[in-house]
Parts: C-alpha cells; structure tokens; sequence
C-alpha cells in the first residue's frame, strides 16, 4: 500500500479514528457495558480504552511489553474510569502524530489493530460490516504473506477472510466455507492462532 497522502496507512489511520470516535460518542451506557466476542474479556469499552492506550503509547514510547497481553491489559486497567469523552479525546489528540509515524512501515501493526477492533466493535453491537476501504487495504498486505502459506484460494469472501486472518472466526465457521484444504491448513490461516467461539458474523 503506498503510504503517501490520504489514500496510505496514515489516511488509512485517521479514517478509523475518526470513524471509532464518532461511533463511540453515540453509546448508550448499555452498550458500553456489551460485551466483545472477538476478545471475550473486553467490553466495548474497554476495546476503546485499548485503543486509546495503544495510540498514547505510540506516541510517548511507553511500548515495555508490546504487544503481549499484560501491556493490553494496561491500557484497560489504567482507563476503566474513564468516561467516553475522555477516551475520544485521547484518540482525537494522539491521531495525526500516529498517522504521521506510519510513514515508510509496509506492515503498521498500530493501523491493522485499529481496523480488526473497529470491525470487532460492529460486529458486538449489531453494525453491520465495516465500510469496505477500511479493510480492505489491510486484508490485501497481511493475505499476501498468509494464503500462500496456508493454500486458501483467494476467492473466499473477502470481508470473512479479513475477518479469519486475524483469528475473528472460529474453526467450524471456516470449515463451513466448504474450501478444498485441511483443518491444519486453516489453522495456519490465523495471524494470533485458531480459536474454537463461533463469532457474530454481519
């Protein structure tokens, strides 16, 4: 993906946050509360907390432990009181100078993270799809270096691939697909593993 102008990584970034953040501030204090079936311990909350710690962190360094779980977990516990408007406004600050830092990185971990929580978040709340560009360009650079290795033809819906390359289907869910390859094949498919939850599908 070419990182220059509104059309890279960087506009790419932007366009979630600004899309995340609106999202956000029409919550109901219910749907705060959901929970994520992507990441099971997380409420929709605490998935935005997490995406404000990450971006705080990408700007100040304070990366000891990333991306592991103890330094995700961080980002929840250090903002469970936070309300709302305080985690938009901690995006909405850290969004130009993280935007500006993809600059040159063929692989923005900081971006795709944005993408498949934001899809996370719609999927837990009923939404619906992500508009296509905002995951689009992250499925075409990680499907490069997966399908190859796992022999999954291309021809899978692309949005459920999306969703099945960083592990937001489960095993039957991708068995379902009626593909011609193996379980073990599969499984090689997900960037963080297999896993056995069938997740909301839009």
């Amino acid at each position: 993906m070419d990182d220059s102008g509104e059309q890279g990584w960087g506009g790419l970034y932007r366009a979630h946050v600004d899309a995340v953040t609106a999202l956000a501030e029409g919550l109901s204090p219910e749907q705060l509360r959901a929970p994520v079936p992507a990441t099971p311990a997380w409420t929709v909350h605490d998935v935005l907390a997490h995406l404000a710690g990450a971006a705080s962190d990408a700007v100040t360094g304070r990366v000891d432990g990333a991306p592991g779980p103890e330094w995700t977990a961080r980002h929840v516990a250090e903002r469970s009181v936070l309300s709302v408007a305080d985690l938009v406004e901690e995006l909405r600050t850290h969004r130009d100078a993280v935007a500006d830092a993809t600059a040159g990185d063929p692989r923005p971990a900081i971006v795709w993270d944005i993408a498949v929580h934001h899809a996370d978040l719609h999927e837990a709340l009923g939404l619906g799809e992500l508009p296509e560009p905002l995951w689009a360009p992250v499925l075409a650079a990680a499907a490069a270096t997966r399908l190859g290795t796992a022999g999954v033809p291309a021809d899978v819906d692309p949005y459920e691939l999306f969703r099945a390359l960083f592990s937001r289907r489960s095993r039957a869910q991708m068995q379902a697909w009626g593909l011609p390859v193996s379980p073990e094949q599969l499984d090689e498919l997900c960037i963080f593993g297999p896993r056995e939850d069938d997740q909301p599908v839009p």
